[in-house]
């Protein structure tokens, strides 16, 4: 007995629809070894390159104002990357806010609370001068953790466990 066409439609479509479900990494993923891009310029308007951070450990963190977590996060950001201050180690944020304007409202908030010498060195990813091979995290904070060489190391999405700051330590 030979089996119906319906049945091999329906065991394609099935195939079909198990492969869709397996879980894929995400676009916005840079991989273990990767080396991403991210050129621009700074919310000072400076020119920018993490090419130009080799040889330093890098933290990029990507953010916005509408984020609580993130927001929260900002003031341990700062006390970190303050300890860090003289060590070959680089914080860079990455606002992906709709409109410069609110990450620049955020920015005038910080200064007027922090020292000129704990502002995290800041870009937003809507700047025409703006190029990153890392597309929009979907969930934030996300951060990638850059060894000297410029290579991504560890990759966070949400928080940033203490256990990196740790990870940072080694890379140094």
């Amino acid at each position: 007995m030979r089996p119906s066409s319906s049945f091999f439609f329906t065991r394609h479509l099935l195939a079909l629809g198990l492969a869709l479900a397996l879980p894929c990494a995400p676009a916005w993923a840079v991989k273990p070894g990767d080396t991403p891009v991210l050129t621009g310029r700074t919310l000072a308007n400076q020119p920018f390159s993490l090419a130009a951070l080799r040889g330093k450990v890098t933290l990029v963190v990507f953010w916005s104002t509408d984020c609580p977590v993130c927001r929260d996060k900002m003031p341990e950001l700062r006390a970190n990357a303050q300890g860090w201050r003289g060590k070959p180690f680089e914080l860079i944020t990455v606002s992906v806010d709709r409109k410069l304007q609110d990450t620049a409202d955020y920015e005038k908030l910080v200064l007027t609370v922090v020292n000129k010498n704990e502002h995290l060195l800041s870009m937003w990813a809507g700047d025409s001068a703006y190029r990153s091979s890392i597309a929009r995290p979907p969930h934030l904070p996300a951060a990638y953790l850059l060894d000297k060489s410029g290579r991504v190391v560890e990759q966070y999405s949400g928080r940033i466990p203490p256990e990196a700051w740790d990870r940072i330590a080694d890379l140094l």
